[in-house]
C-alpha cells in the first residue's frame, strides 16, 4: 500500500473504538503506524467526532475512552483532500445518485477514483459502489 488508501470514518472509529473493530481495521491502523498514508475528505474530521459523540451518548464508550480516542486520532496524520466541496453539486452528487449513496459516502468514492486508491469503509453500500468502479476495497 505504498501510495496509501482513503479511509472513511466508520474504519476511523473502528481504530479507537474496540466495538467498532475487526481484523481488518487493526491491519490498517498497524498500516498507519508503520507509515502508510491514508487520504481523507475535508469531512472526515466532523463525521468522526460526530459518531464519536453518538457513541457516547449512546452509553456505548465512556467520557474516558472518548477523551483517550480523541487524543490518538488528534496524533493521526492523514493527507487532507479539499477538492470534495469543488465537487459537490456535480460529479459527487452524480456519484451518489448513480450508486445510491449518499453525498458524504459518494465524497470518499470520488475522491478514491480521482486520487486512483483503494479505500478503507466498514459501509456495505460504498463497498459495492466502490467495486462496481473499479476501486479496491480494503474491508
Amino acid at each position: 500500500m505504498s501510495g496509501g488508501f482513503i479511509a472513511d470514518s466508520s474504519v476511523t472509529l473502528a481504530w479507537v473504538a474496540q466495538s467498532q473493530s475487526t481484523k481488518a481495521t487493526d491491519h490498517l491502523l498497524d498500516e498507519v503506524a508503520s507509515g502508510t498514508p491514508f487520504t481523507v475528505p475535508v469531512l472526515w474530521m466532523f463525521e468522526v467526532a460526530n459518531s464519536l459523540l453518538v457513541l457516547k451518548r449512546r452509553k456505548r464508550i465512556s467520557l474516558g475512552e472518548c477523551s483517550l480516542a480523541t487524543r490518538i486520532l488528534s496524533r493521526l496524520n492523514p493527507i487532507i483532500d479539499d477538492e470534495g466541496p469543488r465537487l459537490a453539486l456535480h460529479k459527487i452528487t452524480e456519484l451518489a445518485e448513480e450508486h445510491g449513496l449518499s453525498i458524504y459516502d459518494a465524497t470518499y468514492l470520488e475522491l478514491a477514483i480521482r486520487k486512483r486508491l483503494s479505500i478503507a469503509s466498514r459501509d456495505a453500500d460504498l463497498n459495492r459502489a466502490a467495486s462496481r468502479v473499479g476501486i479496491r476495497t480494503l474491508v
